[in-house]
Parts: C-alpha cells; structure tokens; sequence
C-alpha cells in the first residue's frame, strides 16, 4: 500500500487489487463513522482510494504506509435486486466467448452476488464485481454511439447498467427498467460503493431467456 499526497489535504492510496481496495474503502468508512478518521470524502476507484479534506495527510500517510490492508468486513445490508430481461444484441457473443448457451449466461449471471466496487463514467453507474474472472470479457472493438439507458454489460471483470443513454463499448447482454440515477431522489444513486446487487430475471417482450 503507497499513500501520495494530492494537494495539501488529500491522500491517494494505491493497492494492489481491486479486491484490497474495496476492503481498504469499507475500512476508511468504518473508521469515519466511529470518529477516528476526520475527513470529507471517500472515494473508491479500481486500485485506489482517494480521501479529501483531510485535516493531518501527513500523519495518515505514515500510518497506512505501515499498514496492511485490512480484510473486508462482513456484507452489511440487503442486496438490492434488480429486474433484468436477458436480451442484451451482445448475448450470443458473450456465450460464444463463455463458451456456453445464451440461456447459461443469464443462468451464471444472475445466480451471482455482485458488489459495487466503486462509481464512475456517469452519474449513477456503477461497476459491479462478482463474477470469477474466467467470465472476464473484452470491450467491443468499436464502441457504440449510443447504448440505451438501462442497459446490463459486461466488461473485463465489471457488470454495469448504464443510467442513461450514452456512447459505450460494453458488451450488452440484458436490460432493466430500473433507475439508476434520480436527481429527486434521496440519495439521487441507487448504488454506491458497497452495495450488495442481484439482478432478478424477468420476460422478454419475445419470450422468456430463462435464467433456471
């Protein structure tokens, strides 16, 4: 673990795996919501975590460069569920790539429990980790101008829904009609980091893809 300062009160903490810094975000929370750590934001990235408002980043630096990254604490609240149709144009794809029927990859998909390792791209898209990294899957090699809001990809090690429409290379397999992302809503992300997900089958318009 490497803590570099960013600016006078700012701390970017760099780890070895998506899987420490995940642990080492929920730790930083734990530690702010029992009043020994003092700052103002906390956010999680692929390998790091950034700490803002920071009041001695000096002190802490020295600490977490000492330490080691705890281990994750115990998944607290219910999983959010979110409806899905697994009819994604880039299923087939994804089951050639698996090596699978399109009916298996809604089954492995949604019999997984994901956890929003952090938040990025646009508001209220969260990149979700849960699946064994065999079900790793590439980008498309030529991005679409616009994927639908609402629409379940795959990327790398990452499940995604995006919040609203917007160019994307992901590989599209399901869609929901959740709401990711609400401006009048409290808070306005459905997700956040942290966030337990399961995503919950349901008809397509053209006929059931069965996830049993």
């Amino acid at each position: 673990m490497r803590a570099l300062p960013v600016g006078d009160g700012a701390l970017l903490v760099e780890v070895a795996s998506g899987e420490e810094a995940q642990a080492l975000h929920a730790e930083l929370v734990r530690r702010r919501a029992e009043g020994s750590l003092t700052v103002r934001e906390i956010v999680p990235a692929a390998r790091t975590v950034l700490l803002d408002g920071l009041d001695d980043p000096a002190r802490l630096a020295s600490e977490l460069a000492a330490s080691e990254v705890p281990p994750a604490p115990p998944r607290a609240r219910d999983a959010i569920e979110l409806p899905v149709r697994y009819d994604g144009p880039d299923l087939a794809e994804v089951a050639a790539h698996w090596g699978v029927p399109e009916q298996e990859v809604a089954r492995i998909h949604a019999a997984t429990e994901f956890t929003v390792a952090f938040c990025g791209f646009a508001p209220g898209f969260g990149y979700l980790t849960g699946l064994p990294p065999r079900y790793d899957v590439p980008r498309r090699a030529t991005p679409r101008t616009a994927v639908p809001a609402g629409s379940v990809a795959l990327a790398g090690p990452y499940t995604g829904v995006y919040p609203r429409s917007s160019p994307g290379g992901w590989q599209l397999i399901g869609t929901t009609d959740a709401v990711l992302w609400d401006h009048a809503r409290v808070p306005a992300a459905l997700l956040s980091p942290g966030t337990r997900v399961r995503f919950v089958p349901v008809e397509s318009p053209g006929g059931p893809v069965s996830a049993a």
